[in-house]
């Protein structure tokens, strides 16, 4: 993903998570603990109407950014981490 304007602190802040999702997840996994991110698109909420105005950038924009071609619903995301909760992701990490 590409970056966008007012939002530095945000981009890095994301990737530090990934990396250290993935350290954790290696540290933890001999003691049987699970480490896993959810880190979705652009999701239909404030948070992307806040970016939205203050970078003055359209959700058009961040539909043309997303490969699904439109914003993420909450009750997606939700769902995928209640899935991650599960014992149905007991390997995922």
């Amino acid at each position: 993903m590409d970056g966008f304007p007012a939002s530095n602190a945000y981009g890095v802040s994301k990737a530090a998570v990934i990396m250290l999702t993935r350290t954790l997840a290696c540290d933890l996994a001999r003691y049987s603990l699970r480490v896993n991110a959810v880190a979705p698109g652009f999701i239909e909420a404030p948070m992307a109407s806040r970016l939205s105005d203050r970078a003055d950038i359209s959700e058009e924009a961040f539909r043309r950014r997303t490969p699904l071609g439109r914003l993420g619903q909450v009750d997606e995301v939700a769902r995928v981490v209640a899935f991650l909760a599960s014992g149905w992701a007991s390997y995922v990490t």
